[in-house]
């Protein structure tokens, strides 16, 4: 099930909102397959992500997805989130932060929780900074936190 993204008309409607907790994602489940096709596409076959068996007697008590794997979630799971009208064009600008504070186990729940935290006018378009955490369904600590930043161009 997914829920319907908040959506914001340009500037000035995301200009409101910059201090606030937009919302979040439904839960998705972090598969094997998933993982699987991360390491292809990267290389990282490394046995926490890909052997179950070997992963079982591991330090997690089975495979975990990649750092980076949670983190390529974030344009998926945030588009539940919210939606930018009004701009021609819109990058992933950047990241000031990220951290990956534990373990996404496969077969794991994770969703996105979004906050607005600034907005800049430049001479190239118009910069947006949010905090995103993807928390674990029944975790007490976050899969990532990171600061994203968008660069939206009339």
């Amino acid at each position: 099930m997914t829920t319907a993204p908040r959506v914001f008309e340009g500037i000035a409607g995301i200009e409101a909102a910059i201090g606030e907790h937009v919302g979040y994602s439904s839960w998705m489940e972090v598969t094997q397959e998933r993982v699987d096709a991360f390491a292809d596409a990267t290389g990282d076959h490394q046995w926490i992500h890909v052997d179950p068996v070997r992963a079982a007697e591991g330090p997690y008590g089975a495979t975990i997805a990649h750092g980076y794997l949670t983190l390529s979630l974030v344009p998926l799971l945030g588009a539940e989130v919210m939606e930018i009208r009004g701009f021609g064009m819109m990058i992933n600008y950047g990241l000031d932060k990220v951290r990956f504070p534990a373990a996404v186990p496969v077969g794991s729940r994770i969703r996105a929780g979004i906050e607005l935290t600034s907005l800049q006018r430049k001479s190239s378009g118009v910069q947006l900074n949010s905090l995103v955490t993807v928390e674990i369904d029944g975790s007490d600590r976050p899969a990532l936190v990171a600061e994203t930043v968008r660069l939206m161009v009339e």
